[in-house]
């Protein structure tokens, strides 16, 4: 089994792990920035093998420079979708956002 056999390679910006909908992205977050060994990772996410979480890994370290640009895409994308959807909300969440304020209101006054 070659290494590349682990992924699906949907997009430039899209590798999974096969059999899941897991991207390499999420494995080695908790691995690089979270400093968690491929055993917690593998009790974390538990419908992958420790074969899969060390396949990333490896994979990682054969090309750390055009992984390292995808983590570093994916972790901008991540910000600039958070940073859209607090400028943003839904209508949902600015209605919960008012029952809040409302809520804290009447603490104040009630206090």
């Amino acid at each position: 089994m070659q290494l590349e056999d682990y992924f699906n390679f949907l997009a430039p910006n899209d590798i999974r792990l096969k059999g899941s909908r897991i991207g390499i992205e999420t494995i080695l977050y908790e691995y690089i920035y979270r400093n968690r060994t491929p055993e917690e990772i593998a009790k974390i996410y538990t419908s992958l093998s420790l074969d899969q979480v060390y396949a990333t890994i490896l994979y990682y370290l054969q090309h750390q420079e055009s992984v390292s640009q995808y983590i570093t895409e994916w972790l901008e994308w991540g910000h600039q979708m958070r940073e859209e959807q607090r400028q943003n909300p839904s209508p949902i969440v600015q209605k919960l956002m008012k029952l809040k304020a409302e809520k804290e209101a009447t603490k104040l006054k009630n206090a």
